[in-house]
């Protein structure tokens, strides 16, 4: 998940500060205009 992540990143997206649901299985990003959007591991 975190590769993705990272791999998103470097397109534009942005990881917020605030996580909810500490760590639950989900990582939330947001797109370059501002909308989240949820990682989660299949």
């Amino acid at each position: 998940m975190e590769a993705a992540a990272a791999e998103l990143m470097a397109s534009g997206a942005s990881r917020p500060a605030f996580q909810p649901g500490d760590g639950g299985g989900w990582l939330v990003l947001t797109d370059p205009a501002g909308h989240p959007f949820c990682l989660t591991a299949g």
